[in-house]
């Protein structure tokens, strides 16, 4: 049955909630590993987090492989009954739940240095390099494949905004409350409640995919890419095509701004401020946030201004507002969280309607080339987010061991001091570049953008 066949019903509700329910499932691994893997591992395992911050980036180059893999395997797949992107979901939700839930096994935390770094290792290359990516490359490329149609796939960005921010609120908001405990005066993370939540967010991440899998429907034929694989030709196409390079760069600051601010937070309000109820209000008001603000507002400012427009001011705007925080130094931990919710929002208007401007630049790669190449382009810019994620990782591990960061010198009020400087200067740079990589090297302004969807139309005889 073809995809865009009249038995189909139409695109609505039951796709956006779908769509949802899809980066729901994504982030119920993945932000538990950007927020707290490196915790887990310096706290709880002790391994060193300059050790934990160099597997992360380390993982990354097999990524480059991994990643450009699956695009490949999923353009060239043929659609089936249920579609070309949705039976990939349904194939590996269940080892990738499992393989997160593997990483944190603080069973193994008096287990000799070397097999806690194995394992970690396998378990985080498992994890992220091979079943994340055989889910995440079908599930995104599935986008442009449910509608053609610009203001759908804007409204299924802004879903999959919503869903990630769900996950966020709960894994951001329920792991500090649940996760840790006082010892000897001392807000600690427990390795044994951390176990714990990990199996139950493996299993939501499950349930997730599932509903994602039974209420997305496919309308958008995609045939099978049976262009001959040409590495030189497919690279060429992709260093050639400054859409691409720019939605990269931005992406990768991106995670290095918004990741920065996560990864940073598990360390600033428990050894900083003393506080885990603030972290955990921290991440409960920047998602409410982002849905009270962001969700309903993204697409209406994006329809009038432009996605690139929208997000280079907001991005701009999140990254003075920790400008600001360091130079003010607030002594009390909720001030801080505002600042926090602030950026959140700068920030969350672009991660919102991100996903909306991967299809643009799947489009202006079309017009230019005359290929369609969904899964080939997002998996490169699901490397590049990848590389965000790890770039992000690796800095705040090797800047924490820079400072002197160890599970001994956790609350030694010299290298606390110094882990705020870093909870502001991390996201500042970070949103802050990705305003300038939008301005000087993303090209898709509105009216281009405009442009293309109309070529486009014209050329399949819609127009």
């Amino acid at each position: 049955m073809a995809a865009n066949s009249t038995s189909i019903r139409p695109f609505g509700m039951r796709d956006k909630l779908g769509y949802m329910f899809g980066d729901f499932g994504n982030d119920f691994t993945f932000i538990l590993s950007s927020s707290f893997m490196l915790k887990f591992y310096t706290d709880v395992m002790a391994i060193d987090p300059g050790v934990v911050g160099l597997l992360m980036m380390a993982a990354r180059f097999i990524d480059a492989v991994t990643d450009v893999t699956m695009g490949q395997i999923v353009d060239r797949s043929k659609p089936t009954k249920d579609g070309k992107f949705r039976p990939w979901i349904k194939r590996m939700c269940g080892p990738v739940a499992i393989a997160s839930f593997l990483i944190y096994q603080s069973a193994f935390a008096d287990m000799a240095y070397g097999f806690k770094v194995f394992w970690m290792v396998v378990t985080y290359i498992l994890w992220g390099s091979i079943f994340y990516t055989s889910i995440n490359i079908p599930y995104g490329s599935m986008a442009s494949a449910i509608s053609a149609d610009p203001d759908d796939r804007v409204q299924l960005s802004t879903w999959r905004t919503i869903g990630a921010t769900l996950a966020s609120l709960a894994i951001g908001v329920g792991v500090p409350l649940v996760a840790y405990e006082t010892v000897n005066g001392n807000t600690v993370m427990s390795g044994t409640r951390m176990t714990i939540i990990a199996g139950i967010f493996s299993i939501c991440a499950i349930i997730c995919y599932l509903l994602c899998f039974n209420l997305v429907r496919e309308r958008v034929e995609v045939p099978a890419n049976t262009e001959k694989v040409n590495v030189g030709k497919m690279f060429k196409r992709v260093f050639t095509n400054r859409s691409l390079l720019g939605i990269i760069a931005a992406a990768i600051l991106l995670l290095l701004g918004m990741l920065g601010m996560q990864g940073m937070a598990a360390y600033v309000f428990p050894n900083y401020y003393g506080s885990a109820a603030a972290q955990s209000a921290s991440s409960f008001a920047g998602s409410i946030a982002v849905l009270a603000i962001c969700a309903p507002l993204a697409s209406k400012l994006a329809a009038k201004f432009g996605k690139k427009e929208l997000s280079t001011a907001s991005c701009l705007l999140g990254g003075l507002v920790y400008v600001v925080c360091l130079f003010v130094r607030p002594e009390n931990p909720y001030v801080f969280v505002a600042f926090y919710t602030v950026s959140y929002i700068g920030l969350g208007f672009f991660n919102t309607i991100i996903w909306a401007m991967i299809t643009d630049v799947i489009d202006d790669a079309e017009v230019k080339n005359g290929v369609r190449e969904d899964g080939t382009i997002y998996s490169i810019y699901s490397f590049a987010r990848k590389l965000g994620q790890a770039f992000s990782s690796g800095m705040i591990g090797g800047l924490l061991g820079v400072i002197g960061y160890t599970k001994e010198t956790a609350f030694d009020p010299e290298v606390t001091s110094k882990v705020f400087d870093l909870a502001c200067i991390i996201p500042a740079a970070g949103l802050i570049a990705v305003a300038l990589a939008l301005i000087f090297i993303y090209p898709l302004s509105k009216k281009k953008v405009e442009a293309n969807v109309a070529e486009l139309a014209r050329r399949r005889g819609e127009g």
